[in-house]
């Protein structure tokens, strides 16, 4: 009698999906990023997230098509073995996704402890980030249904911090000429293209996160409709939110003052309705600090499994437990990676550099998609333009070149540690062989 091996279970919808994509999107970063966009670029600030949203859509829309195409985890690292055969580049993309979300999570932890000792002074800072991340992991562990309440609640929260921003401040709409895009860079006011190309490079990071819905996708109900619905919507959703709290920042408050404050929307709040207590907004952010944090473990855990069933990293990272669904080897290896991080101290670098890999992995991941369409006619998924993932690839490359160097120089050490991983490990072809014919 065989053995029946534990597998992921398909128990995500359509909303589900979409609170965890706008969770991933939305972040904590608009917290902060919108003080320093409305310093490039003054109260058209934005112009700035809409153009983003535009270059971060002709991405999301590829990532749309590539989860409809191929519901597998593993998510980008499946998809670049899928269109180019080659075992050492998918194992690249897979770790260099895997080594962003990791740095995302130590940040999200250092800043959650941040604010946790910012409110009780008596606990220590180090030991609040890794119980914090015990805590993430125990609820990814838990199951995906879980996991998923988790970040909806986080979600919501999150996002009513925002609605509750545009809120306070809607009466001040309309009091300020949001083309003018005065600002110490640009004291003209005109409108420019090199200056919108530099408020878009720094909100485009504000978009990323869509990506990760790619792998649970071996979790989600109906993939091949509800990944493509989900994603778009998540990113639709998000870019709403962001141009509206933009412009309704900017409207409270001068974009000179928006872009020297530590906490942007909490001046925009104490302007708008002095009444209102600024610490809930301290509270507000820990949930969302917190829910990336998750959102980024959960896509991890998940990679390493879809990674491990290609032969690319040990087969005991495949392993699903047999009651609660999930891949607990998996996620032991990450919460294990994660610690490490938390205690090294400050990795804003490190964060910076890895956006830098990001980037990369998206331009790997739209020309695999033109390579896809071209090699496999596929008739029931959501498919898109060719002319999509070539604009997507052309305009991560375009935001790829204002990286600086000393990002480069990291990102580069980073491929180079990844590369000799690679030839110590020595993933089996004709085991990525195997699975590649089994997704068929």
């Amino acid at each position: 009698m065989s053995r029946i091996v534990p597998s992921l279970q398909r128990s995500i919808g359509l909303v589900a999906l979409t609170l965890y994509g706008v969770g991933d999107i939305l972040g904590s970063g608009i917290y902060g990023l919108v003080g320093k966009a409305a310093g490039e670029m003054g109260y058209a600030v934005w112009l700035a997230f809409f153009v983003s949203m535009v270059a971060a859509g002709f991405t999301g829309l590829s990532y749309a098509s590539l989860g409809s195409r191929y519901p597998k985890a593993g998510g980008a690292a499946y998809t670049t073995y899928r269109a180019f055969q080659i075992s050492f580049l998918s194992y690249v993309v897979g770790l260099a996704v895997l080594a962003s979300g990791l740095t995302s999570m130590a940040t999200a932890a250092r800043v959650f402890a941040g604010y946790l000792t910012g409110l009780f002074v008596t606990l220590p800072f180090l030991a609040v980030a890794l119980i914090f991340s015990i805590v993430v992991a125990l609820v990814v562990f838990k199951g995906i249904r879980e996991s998923l309440f988790a970040n909806g609640l986080c979600t919501l929260i999150e996002v009513s911090g925002l609605l509750l921003v545009i809120a306070l401040g809607a009466s001040y709409i309309g009091s300020v000429n949001y083309l003018d895009a005065t600002s110490l860079m640009n004291p003209s006011g005109e409108i420019k293209s090199s200056q919108v190309l530099t408020g878009a490079v720094l909100t485009f990071y504000s978009f990323v996160g869509f990506e990760d819905m790619l792998n649970i996708a071996e979790e989600v109900k109906e993939p091949r409709k509800t990944l493509p619905k989900g994603l778009i919507l998540a990113v639709l959703i998000s870019s709403l939110i962001y141009i509206t709290v933009s412009i309704v920042a900017v409207s409270v408050v001068t974009p000179g003052e928006l872009a020297q404050s530590k906490q942007p929307l909490v001046d925009v709040v104490a302007q708008a309705a002095p009444w209102f207590p600024a610490s809930i907004f301290s509270i507000v952010a820990m949930f969302a600090v917190a829910n990336t944090a998750l959102l980024n473990f959960i896509m991890g855990s998940r990679l390493l499994y879809g990674m491990s069933k290609q032969g690319l990293v040990p087969k005991f990272l495949n392993r699903v437990h047999p009651n609660r669904h999930t891949p607990h080897a998996a996620i032991l290896v990450v919460w294990c990676l994660y610690a490490i991080l938390i205690v090294s101290g400050d990795i804003a670098s490190l964060a910076k550099s890895t956006s830098v890999l990001l980037l990369s992995c998206f331009i790997v991941v739209n020309v695999a998609l033109v390579v896809l369409k071209h090699k496999e006619k596929l008739t029931d998924c959501f498919e898109v333009p060719s002319f999509v993932p070539i604009a997507g690839a052309i305009i991560c490359l375009a935001i790829l070149c204002q990286a600086q160097e000393s990002e480069l120089i990291i990102s580069g050490s980073i491929i180079a540690a990844i590369s000799v991983l690679y030839f110590f490990i020595h993933p089996k072809p004709q085991d990525i062989k195997k699975l590649d014919e089994l997704a068929d």
